[in-house]
């Protein structure tokens, strides 16, 4: 009886190692002919010189910044689907492009009116095209709601008392920011950091448009800085998918009209100063009805466009119904009141670090070492517009199942170094755990193993305030429960500048991060096992 037990014991015992054995051993490894002296030679073919070759050609005048619905994207798109050809890759189905309808909106001279008394657009006021339906209405009154916070630790949607107050089919005015305590840090947080009621924009418009506001007028102290810094996206055009829309029309959009005021229309629509209102509402969230003419016009003028994806499909071998999709923008912000914004970072080195890539493995391909999933290589566009070219591929009308979509892998900004690191040697990996921890595993494997970047996963944090997980195209794939990783370089002051250029591109740096997407495709293109989604985090 004790030696049954003896070797049961030493039986379960060995179970349990080659449990934790199996789960440490987080990267399968290769077949002999996929294995590390295949992936470094075709990884070798990715050259800073080729990224740079490519790179002065999209992010030159000729090209005039890509911008949607600007001939340049449509000259970028023509020189993507020339070099697929070039390297050697077919066209899909007879095209190398995923082309999609899109609703273009422009404002069409906004105005406001308080109390008989004409404001004007881009100087006492401002409001973004996206965010917005157009609207026409006259009121007699508007509703003062302190900052427009509904949260469990202070709410302007409640009376002193814990009331809720009413502000259906109200106007509201509101204050930037949120309050704060006597000792200078913020009431919500506690401490020195705003909360995402002053980082995330979207989350006072969303509560208004939940509580049925009709409209929602956003105080802002310096209206002149706001204009100077987002000028091009409250001046340029919006774009929606029309797949995604009822009809083309104006009032496609369903958040609240929302629109950026000054203090000097705030006082004269209120009838009281902004200083006594900050200092009341230092003291407890503050409501009240102000008797007000307010003619609010937020007209827009529509045209109907069509976007374009661009396709790179290198077909797989044995298991050639699973596709990895590798993605970058190639559109950006385009020539704008005599400025071109040349997006030589963003998302130019992207861009051509697809090429590179599709480069890659199409050599390998025809060198019999094909890779043994599908390859899809997209450059998108509308991602500067709301990431709607990414979307439309996967909300409306996918190339490819996602069921049979293994992984997204996207590039974007990846040329330049930011303020927070002192050389190139370096990447930020942001949402490679958000869904599979197998393929966060292999991403750190493929750099430890081969490039031996410092990865930095600062804004891979849930608290992040910069939500840079929602803010590019891999997020479309991530929401489809498709695992990713994007792939970026952080921000820097050219960041949606006309002087994001070339010369500003630190090639060597760009090349060592291409190539480490390379290996990580390189290892999930080619294992026998697909990765699981096996984690949801935030």
């Amino acid at each position: 009886m004790l030696l049954r037990r003896f070797f049961l014991l030493l039986f379960t015992a060995g179970l349990l190692f080659f449990g934790v054995f199996a789960r440490a051993q987080k990267v399968p490894p290769l077949p002999k002919m996929y294995g590390k002296k295949a992936v470094q030679k075709y990884a070798k073919t990715i050259t800073a010189n080729d990224l740079q070759e490519d790179l002065n050609v999209l992010a030159s005048a000729t090209y005039g910044g890509r911008g949607n619905g600007q001939e340049g994207l449509e000259l970028a798109a023509t020189y993507l689907a020339d070099e697929f050809a070039q390297i050697g890759i077919p066209p899909y189905k007879g095209s190398y492009f995923w082309t999609y309808p899109l609703v273009q909106q422009a404002w069409n001279n906004p105005q406001i009116e308080i109390n008989g008394k004409a404001y004007t657009f881009m100087e006492d006021f401002y409001c973004f095209a996206r965010s917005n339906s157009a609207v026409n209405f006259t009121t007699s009154e508007v509703m003062f709601l302190g900052y427009g916070i509904a949260d469990a630790r202070y709410s302007d949607y409640k009376t002193p008392d814990g009331n809720p107050i009413d502000v259906s089919g109200k106007v509201l005015v509101i204050l930037s920011g949120e309050p704060k305590l006597p000792d200078g840090n913020f009431a919500i947080t506690g401490g020195p950091t705003p909360s995402d009621w002053t980082t995330n924009w979207r989350k006072k418009l969303e509560t208004a448009t939940q509580k049925g506001a009709k409209a929602l007028l956003i105080v802002v102290k310096d209206v002149e800085k706001g204009i100077s810094q987002y000028g091009h996206y409250i001046t340029g055009s919006s774009f929606e998918l029309k797949d995604l829309t009822t009809q083309p029309d104006n009032n496609s959009n369903q958040r609240v009209s929302s629109v950026y005021i000054s203090t000097a229309m705030a006082e004269e629509l209120l009838q009281r100063k902004l200083p006594d209102l900050e200092t009341a509402l230092a003291k407890q969230p503050l409501s009240f009805t102000a008797p007000a003419a307010l003619h609010l016009n937020l007209d827009k003028k529509n045209a109907e466009i069509t976007g374009k994806n661009v396709l790179g499909f290198i077909e797989g071998t044995d298991l050639k119904d699973e596709i990895i999709v590798i993605t970058a923008h190639y559109d950006h912000l385009g020539t704008e009141n005599g400025y071109i914004y040349y997006g030589a970072d963003d998302d130019g080195s992207g861009t051509v670090a697809l090429l590179e890539i599709a480069e890659a493995f199409w050599k390998a391909k025809k060198n019999g070492k094909g890779p043994r999933r599908s390859i899809l290589i997209m450059p998108v566009s509308g991602e500067e517009k709301g990431l709607l070219g990414s979307q439309y591929y996967t909300d409306v009308n996918p190339v490819f199942p996602l069921t049979q979509t293994v992984a997204d892998l996207n590039i974007d900004m990846i040329g330049r170094i930011d303020p927070q690191h002192k050389d190139g040697n370096y990447v930020y990996i942001i949402g490679s755990d958000k869904l599979s921890s197998e393929l966060h595993h292999i991403n750190e494997k493929a750099n430890k193993t081969f490039t031996k970047l410092t990865l930095d996963y600062t804004y891979n944090d849930e608290n992040d305030p910069n939500r840079f997980y929602y803010r590019s195209d891999h997020y479309n794939f991530a929401k489809n429960n498709v695992p990713v990783i994007f792939y970026f370089n952080g921000t820097h002051d050219d960041y949606h500048q006309p002087s994001d250029t070339v010369d500003k591109i630190n090639f060597d740096a760009m090349q060592k991060r291409t190539q480490l997407v390379f290996y990580t495709a390189w290892q999930l293109a080619n294992q026998t096992r697909r990765i699981q989604v096996d984690s949801h985090k935030k």
